[in-house]
């Protein structure tokens, strides 16, 4: 009797605190977030890490199962960097962090967030290459990087991704040809702007690395 009590106070245990261990991973990869960014105007001051549960936090919106789906950041005068824990946010939709002061690169584990639409991190000072796996972001709808010191090519896989509606790379030292598959036959030539890139009649000649 006393075996069968025992098991079941750990069984109603367990279901008490499966929302909690649901989203323990995010609510580490946002304070993992947090360390690296500089705040001098305390947005992040309610990022309380004895918190399991984020959702409570300002700049943060979660779905009905607590899981985050909204990052919200933009022009908030942080600085810092991002690491791979963005990638355990499995289930954000939106990423906005434009206008603030982050640098150094854009992380590969991006890709990893295949229920993105929209990832803003424009007017910043991100560096090096666009990561080939956001090739891997099938639900993205809006790419704007630009006005960033981003370098190399645009990766000919990023022609894949079908429900691309905008994408600007502006004002970057990108170099190159501009694809001429998928949905960069829509783009204007405004996203291109003020970066090496050429124009797709030079693809015959050094096709995606011309100029680079």
């Amino acid at each position: 009797m006393a075996f069968l009590s025992v098991s079941l106070f750990l069984s109603f245990a367990f279901i008490l605190l499966s929302p909690a261990i649901s989203t323990n991973s995010e609510g580490s990869a946002l304070h993992a977030l947090r360390n690296r960014l500089s705040d001098p105007t305390n947005v992040l001051q309610s990022w309380d890490p004895t918190l399991v549960n984020p959702c409570t936090w300002f700049h943060v919106s979660c779905d009905n199962n607590n899981h985050v789906i909204r990052l919200d950041l933009g022009n908030s005068n942080i600085s810092g960097t991002l690491g791979s824990e963005l990638g355990e946010l499995k289930h954000l939709q939106y990423l906005e962090l434009y206008m603030n002061d982050i640098s150094g690169k854009i992380p590969e584990e991006l890709g990893n967030l295949k229920n993105l639409v929209s990832m803003d991190l424009y007017n910043n000072k991100f560096e090096g290459k666009i990561p080939k796996s956001f090739s891997k972001l099938n639900s993205l709808k809006f790419l704007r990087i630009n006005n960033n010191k981003l370098s190399g090519t645009i990766p000919r896989e990023l022609t894949k991704l079908t429900n691309l509606k905008v994408f600007d790379v502006s004002n970057n030292d990108l170099c190159g040809t501009i694809p001429v598959d998928g949905p960069f036959t829509t783009f204007p030539m405004e996203s291109f702007e003020n970066t090496r890139l050429s124009g797709p009649e030079l693809k015959g000649l050094a096709p995606y690395d011309f100029g680079c």
